[in-house]
């Protein structure tokens, strides 16, 4: 009998030991992170933040996983609406979110907070040569891909066309191509010209310049200015001269910052901890991409036009990056 007894102990110890570290288990917090196009540089950022999470799980109890996604603009909404924990998404659609405006329209995203944000993005026509594209007003007619629905691409380009008095109408073709599409889509005669917005050096580019005769298009003149100047979140850049092929002197455009944003319900610990994952190991993901290679620290507040999230604040409160 105590033979009997000592066993029922024995696997109720056993159970209850089982148990714990199944609560344990399922306590450990999802991380969902949602990027861009596979063929981006939000996919693979999103991914290394991703290990830099996961590397220091066992002491926060927080997992993280990336989900290629449509961009930016379905980045907020699935961020808003709980879908996705954390999203990549440009600093205009970060302004156009939390005002109500563009493809936010009378849906202000009041709740919407930024993390940090990563490094700039231009703004970059690529066109054939036999096209002959040099500038935002010659895509009038022309076949052109806008972006796809649902990325501030999208909302940009029709935001530069409409600076030209161009209405999608004016264009020959307005395609709704895949970024990982365009090169063989300008190379294989079946668009005039594509519009991204990307950090430099960009592989679609690359293969876009390198594969057929094309080059970059400038985006400048009085129609630019006035939009950036009605616009807050953009600032007047440049892609660099000699960096594709095709084009040796570098373009005028504009640009905005592709930052990290989330929900202000998310919990600050989740936000806290991916934001010290990232911190912590700058130097790790400064190798990551070209694009990310003269971004500091410091230079990762600039750029938001939301509201930090609290637990974003509270890593850079510790640390002296705010005060």
């Amino acid at each position: 009998m105590r033979f009997k007894t000592a066993i029922v102990a024995v696997l109720t110890a056993a159970g209850i030991l089982l148990a714990t570290a199944q609560s344990a288990c399922g306590a450990e917090k999802l991380i969902s992170v949602g990027t861009g196009a596979i063929t981006g540089v939000y996919y693979p950022l999103g991914g290394a933040i991703c290990r830099l999470v996961n590397a220091g799980r066992r002491d926060h109890d927080h997992r993280c996983m990336v989900e290629s996604t449509g961009g930016s603009v379905y980045n907020i909404n699935a961020v808003m609406s709980g879908e996705l924990d954390l999203g990549f998404a440009q600093s205009d659609a970060q302004y156009t979110a939390l005002r109500g405006m563009g493809p936010f329209k009378n849906k202000p995203q009041s709740r919407l907070r930024a993390l940090f944000s990563v490094y700039p993005e231009l703004f970059t026509v690529v066109a054939r040569q036999d096209a002959n594209i040099k500038s935002i007003a010659d895509l009038k007619g022309k076949r052109v891909n806008i972006g796809n629905p649902g990325s501030a691409t999208r909302a940009t380009t029709e935001l530069v066309l409409n600076a030209y008095g161009i209405k999608p109408q004016e264009l020959k073709l307005a395609a709704e191509i895949k970024s990982a599409e365009l090169a063989s889509a300008l190379c294989e005669n079946r668009i005039d010209a594509f519009a991204v917005i990307v950090g430099h050096p960009n592989a679609n580019i690359q293969e876009a310049t390198n594969a057929c005769a094309s080059n970059i298009a400038a985006v400048a003149g009085p129609a630019i200015d006035q939009m950036i100047k009605d616009h807050p979140f953009f600032g007047k850049e440049s892609t660099p001269g000699r960096m594709y092929k095709g084009t040796d002197q570098a373009r005028a455009t504009f640009g905005v910052f592709a930052t990290v944003v989330a929900s202000e319900d998310l919990p600050e610990q989740t936000v806290y901890v991916t934001t010290k994952a990232v911190f912590d190991n700058f130097e790790e993901l400064k190798l990551l991409h070209p694009a990310l290679a003269n971004i500091t620290k410091e230079s990762m507040l600039v750029g938001n036009t939301v509201p930090f999230h609290t637990g974003a604040m509270r890593y850079f409160k510790e640390r002296g990056l705010m005060k």
